[in-house]
């Protein structure tokens, strides 16, 4: 194992895939010269040149349509959306272009393609530079959606998606690209469907995905140390398609289930999640499945607007003790 930074992971991915294929590319603004916002292609333009880590213009819907169309003749891009807030400007390319291409041609055409953008709420923003898009991603048949919650998902789900016929929405976090953990030394692809248990329990399941996992993870060990509750927690890496089977088999373990999101909880990740509960493990439930969300209003520049409009781990605790008649 290497313990690397999220970031760090994310480029040593894009670098072996690279090796590998010389018909894997990448483009998005600023990956080359200046090596990527985030860092998550430094040093890979002087590697393999201008021709294959591609400099855009700020053009999300001009650039993703050529990478998408690169595609469709067996290039593999990554196309990398510098935020996750300007991919409304490409969802015409992602949605009627990259996820329709097999159904529409009878299989005749795919679309290789692989879209990394990240999303979330940093630090003072704005509202517009604060989206969380991933339930919009989610609903779009034909695109799988993956977002990573660790190093080592980070390298693996963007091997995998490289590797993958399927379009493919990567959805990562602007607060974790320092986050370091360990990532195998050796190639590791992490499946494209299904969940990780990030923490086993017995009492109460949370489900989280990318930052969430971790305000999930805080709250288990603050409900076992002081509460003696032992939680289990899901992480919902994929969210299209989402795991319908780990899902059940946590409920029917715990009983109990309480869904964590950044996002708004109007027609959100946390409302499939519990819908699935529904359908699939209702007569499992001791007590009604509960939401942990984001407050329904563009997020505040103000500093302690923000941190008010965004869930976190007490939150989450508060919600487990109200659950469990202990608040």
């Amino acid at each position: 194992m290497a313990e690397l930074m999220y970031w760090e992971a994310i480029r040593r991915a894009h670098d072996e895939e690279m090796a590998r294929d010389p018909l894997v590319i990448a483009m998005g603004e600023d990956i080359g010269v200046a090596g990527g916002t985030y860092k998550a292609t430094q040093g890979l333009y002087d590697k393999y040149g201008p021709e294959r880590i591609i400099d855009t213009p700020i053009s999300e819907n001009g650039y993703t349509g050529v990478g998408i169309g690169a595609s469709f003749l067996g290039v593999r891009p990554v196309i990398e959306i510098m935020s996750v807030n300007f991919a409304w400007l490409a969802l015409d390319q992602i949605a009627n272009s990259a996820a329709k291409v097999r159904y529409m041609s009878g299989g005749q055409l795919t679309a290789p393609v692989v879209v990394r953008t990240p999303g979330g709420t940093a630090h003072q923003l704005g509202a517009q530079h604060s989206a969380r898009m991933e339930k919009v991603f989610m609903g779009i048949a034909g695109l799988r959606v993956v977002t990573p919650s660790t190093p080592k998902q980070a390298y693996g789900l963007l091997k995998a998606g490289i590797r993958c016929n399927d379009p493919v929405l990567i959805n990562e976090h602007e607060l974790m690209y320092n986050m370091k953990g360990d990532v195998p030394d050796a190639e590791y692809f992490h499946p494209l469907e299904g969940s990780d248990i990030a923490r086993p329990g017995k009492d109460v399941t949370l489900f989280g995905y990318n930052i969430s996992v971790h305000w999930c993870l805080q709250a288990a060990e603050i409900l076992a140390s002081q509460h003696g509750i032992s939680a289990e927690v899901i992480d919902l890496y994929s969210l299209s398609p989402l795991d319908r089977a780990g899902i059940a088999d946590s409920i029917s373990k715990t009983h109990r289930a309480i869904v964590v999101e950044e996002a708004e909880a109007i027609v959100g990740v946390g409302s499939e999640v519990m819908a699935i509960i529904n359908e699939t493990c209702f007569y499992e439930l001791d007590t009604a499945p509960v939401r942990v969300s984001a407050a329904h209003v563009p997020i505040p520049f103000n500093h302690t607007l923000e941190k008010a409009a965004i869930p976190n781990a007490n939150d989450v605790v508060k919600a487990v003790l109200v659950m469990f008649g202990k608040a």
